[in-house]
């Protein structure tokens, strides 16, 4: 074993991520350990664009690592790449034990696994649905029951007067809700926080999020999401469907529960990255289906956010989890509202349906539909930036759980108290529809068979606030009442987004882009008062909620096609589809969508679908990590200890040389290990030696590297004897023996396409004699980025 060369890592693993960033605290609060460099020859410095020099040679001395201090707050800079993360391993190992499987393997048994991917994606499909299921239920028992309770104080006391006490009693029964949901979050699984969607994006991408896929995520997820909305705060729950339906697929695929420790020994062949990933973009489809009533919007959502891979079978394989997610969701919901058999409720947003014959649009109207498009961009943009400097607050002071908690629950009594000062001040009062449409219509100092308008909106559920914009008649709403409602429930989905509850962003965009959209629609109704196509203002609402919802999240495939099959009329595909495009365009130029800043706040190295646009001069060679540490076919059992028990370089791959030579030369590749296949050989100590002593050896299979997926012990829990360590072992049969490589000399967007389009963890880089120079792994990769001042490179931290 030896390190190859001597050439400086500007990609730097652990212990040289502190050089850059001096005294600088960690995101965690912990500071840097002090690090000193001796490097060869003289001192090497490097810059991209504009970004300040980086000394790798300097040292932190005694004296400046003692004055540094421990501040009350967190420090973020977003100019660094978290080294927790580790990559997925999609590309399969071809080593000998695995192409001696499959040449064991019939062609019955290959026509068996594919129906297994069939059997999994079922189950998938049906397993998401009956969790969208239990929590759609769930949530309209409770909201209903709390804003029965609500109504009933607030009739009581508008005739006998003291209508604080409704408020109090409002803001408590939210604040006991959100706490509940707060503390499951907070306190027992924070990686469920929020929509899941950003996270869910990450692993697809090939970025293994710790926790991210656990059973217990699944269980907070799920509890928190009724929590957050039962507790009124400007939340959906279609986002963590997705989540949900992720672990879901993550669970089912493997067979077996490592949080339960039950092990049901079925689809044993599916315990790799390769096949789970594949299954979690099927989990993601089926939870965007459950959530929307849109399988086909569920297929492209996996395509356009998430998988970086994709192949046509893939492709059918995920739309038949999708239709029986949406079918699940359909026929439990049909039993529960006593129609059993009766599929016309698709998902848990139900839009309604929008009839051609009396929302019919003109050609002159496009141009409309286009500034809408402009104006739900610039909103969407001013959305993420609010939340953007409010997520770097939370991250520097609000990161105790304690204190979590409570701003959730501040968030929800202020939610209560603007909700309730709007309802009182509101002096918009309609007559009541001989239908009683309205839910939980509320007089207050209305006229008798009258209601409160502004209580609609915010009286009630997302789901149904959305409805009601789309769908009542024109004159329902008073153009000053969705003014307002616009700009109060702006700013509170902006504060509630990134709160430590579970908690989608999709509905609240939606209900403020439909307000004023539909504020739009009314107001070109009174300009053209002759012209009768402007009547109804439900289209304008549809438009401002897709255009709102493109400006935040910035997608556009699948948002057109999900907006489409959730309102069931393609007469609108077009001008959403124009919406947003816009929506994305006008966004994309102030800011990134919602998602993609969260991703980037959370520091996780995530690779776009292409290389930074300016990199062609930067070459393998100024990107790959070196020294590389190499391991011989015959290794030294002692060497490979010591090799993963060093903290300071936590490498998940080896490239296995033919012979190692005393002068550190390189040494010509023939293979690739990773940390996980040598604790599992070192686990079961198989030792040449041992080997020769022992003839009835049981000899190591596939099964046993199964088995230990995913969650590889720890180098530090294997024990290996003083006698052990003096052994030898063989690695050629356990080797990838074809690793991809890439010469020295390849341009960045090259090495850049290769590593995603195959989805790589390791790339391994060499000379014309095909000797080992560097590594390049998914972080040498997303340290490049396009900035203000041209390319800029991030830095490194252990956080």
């Amino acid at each position: 074993m030896a390190n190859i060369t001597k050439k400086v890592s500007w990609s730097s693993r652990g212990d040289e991520a502190g050089a850059a960033w001096e005294g600088t605290p960690l995101l965690n609060g912990s500071e840097r350990p002090s690090v000193s460099r001796q490097l060869s020859g003289e001192r090497r410095l490097f810059q991209i664009g504009r970004l300040s020099t980086v000394d790798l040679d300097e040292e932190i001395t005694a004296e400046e690592d003692s004055t540094s201090w421990k501040p009350k707050e967190i420090p973020h800079n977003e100019k660094l790449l978290s080294l927790k993360f580790e990559s997925l391993d999609y590309d399969n190992i071809e080593n000998q034990l695995f192409l001696e499987e499959e040449r064991r393997m019939s062609f019955l048994g290959f026509r068996c696994l594919e129906i297994s991917r069939w059997v999994v994606c079922g189950l998938i499909g049906v397993l998401t649905g009956l969790i969208a299921c239990f929590i759609d239920i769930v949530v309209e028992k409770l909201a209903g029951i709390k804003y029965q309770v609500i109504k009933e104080n607030i009739v009581q006391f508008t005739e006998a007067g003291g209508l604080s006490i409704s408020l109090i009693l409002w803001a408590v029964l939210n604040c006991a809700f959100v706490m509940l949901g707060a503390i499951m979050v907070a306190c027992f699984e924070p990686i469920a926080g929020g929509s899941g969607i950003p996270q869910i994006k990450c692993y697809l991408n090939g970025v293994k999020i710790p926790r991210v896929v656990r059973l217990k995520t699944l269980v907070v997820k799920v509890f928190g999401v009724i929590c957050s909305v039962v507790g009124g705060l400007a939340v959906g729950k279609e986002g963590p469907m997705i989540h949900s339906g992720a672990v879901v697929a993550a669970g089912v695929s493997q067979g077996r529960s490592t949080s339960l420790k039950r092990d049901f020994k079925i689809f044993e062949y599916f315990r790799r990255d390769t096949e789970k990933r594949d299954f979690v973009s099927a989990g993601a489809a089926a939870g965007v289906s459950a959530a929307f009533g849109a399988p086909v919007g569920g297929v492209l959502f996996a395509l356009e956010e998430g998988a970086s891979f994709w192949n046509q079978m893939l492709t059918w394989r995920i739309f038949f989890a999708s239709m029986i997610s949406t079918f699940t969701l359909n026929f439990f919901l049909s039993i529960y509202h006593h129609k059993p058999g009766e599929l016309s409720n698709p998902g848990l947003i139900n839009f309604g349906r929008f009839e051609s014959e009396t929302m019919a649009y003109n050609f002159y109207e496009i141009p409309l539909f286009i500034a809408m498009g402009a104006l739900g961009g610039a909103l969407g943009a001013l959305f993420n930036v609010l939340n953007y400097w409010l997520t770097i607050f939370r991250i520097r002071y609000v990161h105790r759980p304690c204190l979590q908690v409570m701003e959730a629950m501040l968030v929800a009594a202020v939610t209560a108290a603007v909700s309730f000062i709007m309802i009182y001040f509101s002096n918009d009062c309609q007559p009541l529809g001989p239908d009683n449409s309205e839910e939980y219509p509320l007089q207050l100092f209305c006229a008798d068979g009258e209601y409160n308008s502004m209580a609609t909106a915010f009286f009630n559920t997302p789901e149904r606030s959305v409805r009601s914009l789309f769908h009542n008649p024109a004159g329902t709403y008073n153009p000053l009442t969705l003014g307002l409602f616009t700009l109060t429930y702006f700013f509170l989905a902006c504060w509630t987004y990134g709160l430590s509850v579970s908690a989608g962003v999709f509905i609240p965009s939606l209900l403020i882009g439909a307000a004023w959209g539909r504020l739009c629609g009314i107001l070109l109704a009174s300009i053209a008062q002759a012209d009768s196509t402007w009547a109804d203002p439900g289209k304008y609402a549809l438009i401002g909620a897709a255009a709102q919802l493109g400006g935040i999240v910035r997608m556009t495939l699948s948002l057109t096609v999900i907006l489409v099959e959730a309102t069931g009329n393609v007469t609108y595909g077009l001008p959403i589809m124009l919406a947003l495009m816009t929506a994305k365009i006008v966004g994309d130029y102030f800011q990134e969508g919602l998602y993609d800043i969260h991703i980037k706040l959370q520091s996780v190295p995530f690779l776009h679908s292409e290389a930074p646009a300016t990199s062609h001069w930067l070459t393998a060679r100024e990107v790959m990590s070196s020294p590389v540490t190499c391991f011989n076919k015959v290794e030294k059992v002692g060497t490979i200890v010591d090799v993963l028990s060093n903290t300071s370089t936590n490498h998940n791959g080896f490239p296995v040389v033919v012979q190692v030579s005393d002068n550190d030369e390189p040494a010509k590749l023939c293979g690739l290990i990773l940390r996980s296949q040598l604790i599992v050989l070192l686990k079961h100590k198989v030792f040449v030696e041992l080997a020769q002593s022992r003839l009835t050896q049981r000899k190591l299979q596939l099964k046993d590297f199964r088995d230990a997926y995913p969650r590889f012990p720890p180098i530090q829990s294997i024990h290996v004897s003083q006698d052990e360590r003096e052994c030898m072992m063989d690695l050629t049969e356990f080797m990838n023996p074809t690793p991809y490589t890439v010469p020295q000399d390849t341009s960045l967007p090259r090495v850049f396409k290769l590593f995603r389009a195959l989805g790589l963890r390791h790339l391994v880089v060499v000379d014309d004699e095909n000797r080992v120079v560097g590594l390049v792994t998914r972080k040498d990769l997303a340290r490049y980025h396009l900035g203000k001042h041209g390319l800029e490179e991030m830095h490194l931290a252990q956080t």
